[in-house]
């Protein structure tokens, strides 16, 4: 070996063992996807089938924590106090970031954007109100008609106070006059128990936790935030007369704020590529979940927005003063 050569090797076993421990600072360890509701919902069917690729992409264990309750911001909350490394992160609906704060702003311990981090939206899934499909009323005008006969007497459930779905069942109770009793349970799952079970006369969640009923044949789908193709014969409430429209769910991936922002950029990176992943989307799609990526700045933009127009609809329809 010539003097160059000797040189230059080494240059780099000076050079590689500082590059190496820095390309390798993050991720040190497994990664935990909370998910601040109950399994079965499409939150929780979204990050499982991200959390198996982003485990694959960053070649360590990737596992998803349900932890329900308080409309998500339980879990919101743990991820809030964890430690600020990038192994605890967030994979929220757009109630614990949104909703609950302008119905019951005491409720929320955090504020979404000073707390937490937007690392990216990774999924959309329309809100859906469904009835058992041999439930006295088949459409939404039936149900709306049958609860005014019955005031207090037609319980829609929902995934938890603050929720999404506690909103658009209040919403809905607010333009038709019909007094919807809204009862909260800690996620999608419990309520498709509690609808099937006849404890409830309905229930308003995701598409994305409902479509295999409404395909099944056990629910029927009577109004929805967004049209789907799939589910062309379900209104949107605007198609029924109404001024407004019901809200529909998006999910996002969040760290706790002070998180060193080289694990931010690996986890952005990676979740952009599990979020635009092929294999996944076609996963997903059937069961109404849409993937539709939107990077940390878009992410924070959107909150900001909906906060705002959720606040304006809920002064709007009286739910808040």
């Amino acid at each position: 070996m010539n003097g160059v050569a000797q040189w230059i090797v080494l240059a780099l076993a000076l050079v590689c063992p500082t590059a190496c421990v820095q390309a390798q600072t993050f991720p040190t360890g497994p990664i935990s996807i909370v998910v601040p509701l109950a399994p079965g919902d499409a939150a929780d069917i979204s990050a499982r089938a991200m959390g198996e690729e982003i485990s694959r992409l960053l070649n360590t264990p990737v596992l998803v924590v349900n932890r329900p309750g308080g409309g998500g911001t339980l879990g919101a909350y743990s991820v809030v106090q964890s430690a600020k490394n990038g192994h605890t992160i967030l994979f929220a609906q757009n109630s614990a970031l949104t909703f609950r704060a302008v119905l019951d702003p005491q409720s929320v311990p955090y504020d979404a954007l000073r707390d937490l981090v937007p690392l990216g939206i990774a999924s959309r899934t329309p809100s859906v109100l469904v009835v058992r499909s041999d439930a006295p009323f088949k459409t939404f005008a039936e149900l709306i008609e049958y609860a005014k006969k019955k005031p207090g007497q037609v319980r829609i459930g929902h995934p938890g106070t603050g929720s999404v779905g506690d909103f658009c069942v209040q919403l809905i109770s607010t333009l038709t006059g019909a007094e919807l009793v809204p009862v909260p349970y800690p996620g999608a799952g419990p309520t498709i128990a509690a609808l099937r079970g006849e404890h409830i006369e309905g229930i308003v969640s995701s598409l994305g936790a409902l479509s295999t009923h409404i395909k099944a044949g056990t629910f029927r789908g009577i109004v929805t935030s967004n049209r789907v193709p799939e589910f062309a014969n379900i209104p949107t409430m605007r198609e029924l007369g109404y001024q407004d429209e019901l809200f529909g769910i998006w999910f996002s991936f969040l760290a706790p704020a002070g998180t060193p922002e080289d694990a931010r950029k690996v986890l952005v990176g990676a979740i952009e590529q599990a979020v635009k992943e092929p294999a996944i989307t076609a996963r997903l799609a059937p069961l109404s979940i849409f993937q539709s990526y939107a990077g940390p700045e878009q992410t924070a933009a959107e909150i900001r927005e909906e906060f705002r127009r959720v606040s304006t609809m809920a002064r709007k329809t009286g739910l808040v003063k």
